[in-house]
């Protein structure tokens, strides 16, 4: 029954892992589209960048890290090892601090934005546009992004206390410990001394 129960901890994780890997694929892919558009109107020569794209890379590099933290938790599942999920809890732990820290940064400091360096690309202003025109469906991404990722953490923290209470000589599913034999078997050990049969004085 453990065994089952552990194996449907490792598969929800798993899932909710697909979701946050969606996401960071979905954000590189998006960013590769805004390399493309950048590196288009360079070459036509319409406008001259003196500053890196740094919202372009910021965006690929968050991808990627929602992609790399999906495959540390896909190992975390699959391995069930300790070290591998309290590493992986972790790192989701952190990740949604940050996040909750930048929304609460944006929402409460109206002047968020002047926090940010210039974006000379204006794909940060598309970008924006764009959230504000479909703050509902980007509204509830972020709700599933946010589920998907506190779901993990809680599925880590359980599937951790299901391997810390298994013995450590045999699985808990088993209903009666394996019984342990010695490698060559039952051998008695040898007396400490040797009993000489009787002898008998020879009568002349």
């Amino acid at each position: 029954m453990a065994r089952i129960v552990r194996s449907c901890l490792q598969s929800l994780m798993k899932w909710v892992n697909y979701v946050v890997g969606m996401v960071g694929l979905a954000m590189i892919l998006y960013g590769f589209w805004m390399v493309r558009v950048w590196q288009r109107d360079m070459d036509e020569g319409s406008s001259f960048y003196s500053t890196a794209p740094w919202f372009i890379y910021a965006f690929l590099g968050m991808g990627v890290i929602l992609c790399l933290i999906a495959w540390i938790g896909r190992v975390a599942a699959d391995s069930a090892n300790g070290c591998c999920l309290s590493c992986y809890m972790l790192i989701m732990s952190l990740l949604i601090l940050i996040e909750v820290t930048v929304a609460a940064d944006i929402l409460l400091n109206s002047d968020w934005e002047k926090d940010l360096p210039e974006d000379p690309t204006g794909r940060f202003s598309d970008f924006e546009d764009f959230v504000k025109s479909n703050f509902d469906v980007f509204k509830w991404i972020g709700l599933l992004i946010l589920l998907a990722q506190g779901s993990s953490i809680l599925f880590t923290i359980v599937l951790r206390s299901a391997r810390s209470r298994r013995e450590p000589d045999y699985d808990v599913d088993d209903e009666y410990p394996p019984t342990k034999l010695p490698l060559l078997g039952h051998l008695s050990p040898p007396p400490p001394y040797a009993v000489a049969p009787p002898t008998f004085a020879s009568i002349k």
